[in-house]
């Protein structure tokens, strides 16, 4: 759930009032010139959002070495 959208000025001017928002369960988005950067959410969403990712992947019969290595050649892949 969404609580707040600040712009990263917003964020460092008042950072307190978006921890505090934080802290009551919701997320916070920040943006850096009308772009989201980034978003502050609740511990336990996070580690619901790790353990559902997780689950996800050991559910299904996938190769976590072939996964790891095209994930890294998207990651890190230059043009040539």
């Amino acid at each position: 759930m969404i609580g707040a959208t600040a712009t990263d000025t917003e964020m460092q001017n008042d950072f307190g009032r978006y921890l505090t928002i934080v802290a009551d369960g919701k997320e916070v988005i920040v943006t850096k010139n009308g772009k989201e950067v980034a978003r502050l959410i609740p511990r336990n969403a996070a580690v619901s959002y790790l353990t559902d990712s997780l689950t996800g992947i050991l559910k299904t019969n996938t190769d976590l070495n072939q996964a790891k290595e095209e994930g890294l050649r998207e990651k890190y892949e230059t043009a040539d």
